[in-house]
Formats: C-alpha cells, sequence, structure tokens
C-alpha cells in the first residue's frame, strides 16, 4: 500500500436502518391513532341554521336524501337496518351519530331515523346542518 502525502482514504458508510425503524413505528402510530370518517356516499342540501355547534370528536354519519332514501357507508339501507349497522360501526356508547337529511326529507323519516338511533344505544343523536356566517 503506498500512501501519497501521508493520506489515507477510508468508505465512509452510513447506517439508515435506524432511521427507517423510527419512521416507521411513526407512521403506524400515525395510522392507529387518525380518526377516520366514512361520508355517507350521497350529497344532501342540509337546512341553514345559526347557532349550532361542530362536533370535534369522533362520530357516524348517515344520510337521508330529499326523495326519503337513508345511506350508510356509501350504500343504500333500509330503515330497519339503521339500528344494527350503527350498533355495529359505533366504538362506544358515547361516540355520536349524525344525521344529514335534505331539506325536503319528510319530518317522519327523520323521526324514524333518530328513533332508530337511538335503539342502536348511541346516546348522542344530532342532526347537520349547513353554516351560514
Amino acid at each position: 500500500m503506498s500512501r501519497r502525502g501521508g493520506r489515507h482514504h477510508e468508505n465512509v458508510h452510513i447506517d439508515v436502518v435506524p432511521m427507517v425503524d423510527c419512521m416507521l413505528v411513526l407512521v403506524i402510530f400515525l395510522m392507529v391513532s387518525s380518526v377516520f370518517v366514512a361520508a355517507p356516499g350521497v350529497e344532501v342540501d342540509r337546512p341553514d341554521v345559526r347557532g349550532g355547534e361542530t362536533a370535534d370528536r369522533n362520530f357516524l354519519l348517515l344520510a337521508i336524501t330529499a326523495d326519503d332514501r337513508i345511506y350508510f357507508d356509501g350504500q343504500e339501507i333500509q330503515l330497519e337496518q339503521v339500528a344494527p349497522l350503527v350498533k355495529q360501526a359505533a366504538f362506544s356508547s358515547d361516540q355520536a351519530l349524525i344525521i344529514q337529511a335534505d331539506k325536503a326529507t319528510s319530518h317522519g323519516m327523520f323521526a324514524r331515523v333518530y328513533t332508530e338511533g337511538k335503539k342502536a344505544g348511541v346516546a348522542n343523536v344530532q342532526f347537520a346542518t349547513a353554516r351560514s356566517d
């Protein structure tokens, strides 16, 4: 081995495995701690109401269209399916169920869906309105 000028160069190797491990743990943590809300899958024209509260926690969404059809998790369901599906999807009894009803929805259909939500064991059943500022 000959050295020129008294210098000896070595290959430097940076180990990135610990960094990749840390990033993987962070990604898994974020995925587990995230809250995913499934939209009901249908657009409804909600009534305008001032002074309503906003929900800041985990909730389930259910939609009623103008022609009184019910949607949950992107699929049309029947009235008798509301309670079992909401009960199955709820993580706890303090989870909120928010009903998005179109302005033209009949009051009777809204009342029946509200009752079915209560039958599912969800204590906090609310209805969604459009924000008017």
